[in-house]
């Protein structure tokens, strides 16, 4: 009766808190932080080896899972990125029509939105951010208007880390910490938004700030970014596929021809071969005798040798769309195995005395009079490690697994996501270094203003703990989360689909209907978010009808209707149930009174063994 069933988090067993000595009645046993958002305890999850062949055969095993483990991880960068190139396969042309109309970018909330779509579609805020600073350096964007594409690029990059804390959704507390671990980095983006938007389009903040810093240095051209990590994962990703990325910057640029051109990338090193060029080299005419001119020229054949790529895909007939969509679902399978393996190992290798020391090196502060500096000092790592992989998508998403283990908390992950927001903008920088010399300043200025609405947004949400809102936003996703895990799936086509589509639809039909729309909707969620807290912190400053939700109907207050509606969608969706949830009413409720019972968190074993009783009387 003293262990805690049900209570696994994280890589080890939760250890039970025992009752004060002489209470009566004895209390139940309840099981350290659960319930709570503090770490798990990492106690050894095997016994004691006692032989020496045992203990020498465990860590021979151990050394090899280390390699393996890498392994893994470099299939799951790789996976990453495949995922970016089959979402450019499919969505790429669409994207670069999108950047084409500056009617629709010069409206800043449509410009937001189009940020947003843009890189949820490429998978990649570095190729989005790439597109912008050409665009700007070409002249066809002022860099005003692309200031929102580049905060909507910065929330649609937050996707791809949320699609992999999905993977974890078979373990409802790490799933809730790592959904939480995912979504810190949307809610910091959302926020950010929120302020800074509306400050830029009614003082231009940003724009006069970044023109005052282009001004004052002496800026000369550079070189690209250098591609760090491509080094390690290129050799293989190039075997799958490659792509000529130029033609969505191209389309975007208004290059109509490049509309029939493929991306998938034929030729490579050189332009295609031309087996026979001609060049004429035309002489005087020679008329002796009118009616009789003779054109006395020199013709040269030239061979241009081209070596074709040597991916996977160099000769299909298939269009972009089709090969997008087997990428799709190559790289997800492998993405989801890689991670699960990854776990898996992790949560073998990550145990006892070894996963303490890693939870102690990784969450513990600096000394006393430094404590203050730790999360600036993550920040600073999580730029760096940034910077080297040269892709904050995969960072974040590197360390989602690590935050559903219970290995880093929210509250150490919150500054590396910062960090690695500040170590994306080097990519945009240094693409603007490589724009000519006429275009140098405005493609460095709109690069410069992805940096400082960064910087910006950290100084709103980081500086003073009661500030820290991201970090409460994304603890009640993961609880929401961890009772109703479909609540993921939702959150991403809302989020990131949904309303950035009604947003633009909004937006487009002027400022007057944005206006007419937005400012209740905002009133009403602030309203909303007002009585929230005062209903958790002093309810009796509310009238007592607003003390709860209670007087709204139940779909406007919960998700519980349509967690049955959807619970009942499910089970009728299988053979048995399409026979008899029709015909047995009371047995289909039930089936799912049963269901929400067995995925409850039971805090001991006399409380499963109590509801477990209490569903076979049902039963009978």
């Amino acid at each position: 009766a003293g262990a805690c069933t049900g209570a696994k988090q994280g890589l080890g067993q939760l250890s039970p808190l025992q009752p004060p000595v002489g209470t009566w009645p004895p209390a139940l046993p309840r099981c350290r932080a659960a319930g709570s958002w503090a770490l798990p305890r990492l106690l050894p999850t095997e016994p004691a080896v006692a032989h020496d062949r045992a203990w020498g055969a465990s860590i021979c095993v151990s050394l090899l899972k280390v390699p393996l483990m890498f392994g893994f991880l470099y299939l799951f960068v790789c996976s990453l990125d495949v995922l970016s190139s089959a979402f450019q396969l499919a969505g790429g042309k669409v994207a670069g029509g999108i950047f084409k109309d500056n009617a629709i970018l010069s409206n800043p909330v449509a410009g937001l939105v189009v940020g947003i779509l843009v890189t949820v579609l490429v998978q990649s805020s570095s190729t989005s951010t790439s597109i912008i600073v050409s665009m700007v350096s070409s002249g066809l964007l002022e860099v005003r208007s692309a200031i929102p594409i580049i905060m909507g690029s910065n929330i649609g990059t937050s996707v791809t880390n949320t699609i992999v804390a999905l993977m974890q959704a078979g373990d409802r507390s790490e799933f809730k910490r790592a959904f939480a671990g995912a979504t810190v980095h949307d809610c910091f983006n959302w926020l950010s938004v929120l302020v800074l938007l509306p400050l830029e389009v009614v003082s231009g903040y940003l724009h006069h700030v970044t023109r005052l810093v282009v001004a004052t240095f002496n800026i000369r051209s550079g070189k690209d970014a250098p591609d760090l990590l491509k080094i390690i994962t290129e050799p293989f990703t190039r075997l799958i596929i490659q792509l000529d990325k130029s033609v969505i910057t191209g389309i975007a640029m208004g290059d109509e021809s490049l509309r029939n051109r493929s991306l998938i990338r034929v030729w490579c090193g050189h332009e295609p071969p031309q087996v026979r060029g001609l060049q004429l080299h035309w002489a005087p005419l020679n008329c002796t005798t009118p009616g009789h001119c003779s054109t006395k020229g020199t013709e040269s054949l030239r061979n241009i040798t081209g070596q074709k790529c040597g991916h996977l895909f160099t000769d299909t007939p298939l269009p972009d769309l089709a090969v997008g969509l087997v990428l799709l679902a190559g790289s997800l399978i492998v993405l989801c195995t890689c991670l699960i393996l990854l776990v898996k190992l992790l949560n073998s290798l990550l145990k006892g005395q070894v996963a303490k020391a890693v939870q102690k090196v990784i969450n513990t502060d600096l000394p006393h009079p430094l404590s203050w500096l730790t999360g600036y000092f993550a920040m600073v790592v999580g730029a760096g490690m940034t910077f080297v992989v040269q892709s904050s998508s995969v960072f974040t998403s590197a360390i989602t697994p690590l935050i559903g283990l219970g290995v880093i908390s929210i509250e150490r992950a919150y500054p590396l996501t910062l960090g690695s927001n500040i170590g994306t903008t080097t990519t945009a920088i240094l693409a603007a270094l490589a724009s000519p010399g006429d275009k140098l300043a405005s493609s460095f200025q709109i690069a410069l203003c992805h940096f400082f609405f960064n910087i910006s947004g950290i100084l709103l949400w980081y500086p003073l703990p009661f500030t820290r809102l991201p970090i409460r936003m994304a603890k009640a996703l993961g609880e929401r989360t961890a009772k109703y895990r479909w609540f993921a799936v939702l959150y991403l086509i809302v989020c990131f689909l949904l309303l950035p589509s009604l947003v633009f639809g909004i937006s487009m039909a002027g400022w007057r209907v944005l206006v007419g729309v937005g400012a209740p909707f905002l009133g009403l969620l602030l309203f909303v978010g007002l009585v929230n807290a005062l209903q958790r912190r002093s309810p009796r400053r509310l009238p007592k009808w607003l003390q709860t939700w209670d007087f709204l109907p139940a779909w406007m207050h919960s998700l519980q209707p349509l967690d049955s509606l959807i619970t009942r969608a499910t089970l009728c969706c299988t053979d048995r149930c399409r026979k008899q949830c029709c015909k047995m009413p009371f047995r289909r409720k039930l089936e799912v009174a049963t269901k929400r019972i067995n995925m409850q968190i039971h805090e001991n074993a006399i409380t499963s063994l109590y509801l477990k009783l209490r569903i076979t009387i049902c039963h009978l």
